[in-house]
């Protein structure tokens, strides 16, 4: 396989910022990243062989960012500062710079894991690890939501009212009628939380944004849609059923349950979390993804991306509306 043609530039960004990389070695592209590309890359040194994860801009470009996503810059600041405070992450040795040629991104450590969730939830090495890690995760996220935004004024303050708002806006302007989504946006409407303290949220806490081993979750990935909002959005985001890849009855990812994911909340320092406030977000992000699984159709149907991806994630829009009526009407419950 021929090397990038970005790749002298790497090695001499990441040469002149680590004193103790030499050179860089086996850059190769990943499959993880929808939306940035992801590179693995070995930069070398007197000290040895340092395993490293390149996180950019689509080809190198600055481009228009979705309304949700922050900069790469602001993800690399958010993943230092939860670093700093103990959260599991990747170290990020350095951000990309306008002179190096090479589009918004930044340098992480690479972390040894998987994120696959059908390997997690079903092989053998992770048996051990399984039980214990809705409880981790919610200890992570006390942790998350622990931390000080007074340096983020970057990030965007989405309070649920204005989330709300926003999905019923993209939903709209589709012009294509779901029932079942109807019903839950009166059902949430009619419940948004009055929530009186807005933490950091990291936004897409779930399945493949999770590094996890045999000892448990090693790495939170994937910032990109962090943001200033209600806490129990975290919570409720991970026991979304489409996150559990078929292991419907362990609510949390597949894996555990509700009851040990607030636990692991508490114990770390997290106050006020309920059940409720949980299945709140739940049911709120089974339908924000099947309104962003309409999206992915939208993307295909009119020709801006006619990836496969983007067919068959469309598609899915379906399985949400089935989460949907089994979440608001259990057990056959009349409406």
């Amino acid at each position: 396989m021929s090397e990038p043609d970005f790749a002298p530039s790497l090695q001499a960004a990441v040469t002149r910022a680590m004193t103790n990389v030499a050179s860089i070695a086996n850059l190769r592209r990943l499959s993880g990243g929808a939306s940035q590309e992801t590179w693995s890359f070995d930069g070398i040194g007197a000290g040895g062989t340092q395993g490293f994860i390149l996180r950019r801009a689509p080809g190198g470009r600055v481009v228009p960012r979705s309304a949700t996503a922050v900069p790469l810059a602001t993800e690399a600041k958010v993943i230092r500062l939860a670093g700093a405070a103990g959260v599991p992450v990747p170290p990020v040795p350095y951000v990309l710079e306008d002179g190096d040629n090479l589009g918004p991104g930044y340098v992480m450590g690479r972390v040894e894991g998987e994120t696959i969730a059908r390997k997690i939830l079903r092989d053998a090495a992770f048996a051990e690890a399984r039980p214990k890690l809705a409880r981790q995760c919610g200890r992570i996220l006390a942790g998350i939501h622990a931390l000080e935004t007074k340096d983020l004024g970057e990030l965007a303050v989405v309070p649920p009212r204005a989330q709300f708002d926003q999905y019923r806006s993209i939903y709209d302007q589709y012009d294509y009628p779901h029932p079942v989504f109807e019903v839950a946006f009166k059902w949430l409407e009619q419940r948004l939380p009055e929530t009186p303290t807005l933490t950091l949220v990291h936004g897409d806490f779930r399945h493949g944004n999770l590094m996890i081993g045999p000892d448990g979750v090693r790495a939170v990935l994937d910032w990109e849609l962090t943001h200033i909002g209600d806490p129990a959005e975290d919570l409720g985001w991970i026991c979304v059923n489409s996150w559990r890849f078929g292991e419907t009855k362990k609510v949390v990812g597949g894996f555990g349950d509700v009851a040990d994911l607030l636990a692991g909340y508490a114990e770390a320092g997290g106050k006020n979390m309920t059940a409720e406030r949980v299945k709140f977000w739940e049911i709120f992000g089974t339908m924000k993804w099947g309104i962003m699984c309409m999206t992915m159709y939208q993307a295909f149907a009119q020709g801006s991306d006619r990836s496969v991806e983007r067919a068959t994630i469309g598609r899915r829009s379906s399985e949400t509306e089935i989460d949907l009526v089994n979440l608001l009407y259990p057990n056959g419950a009349r409406p």
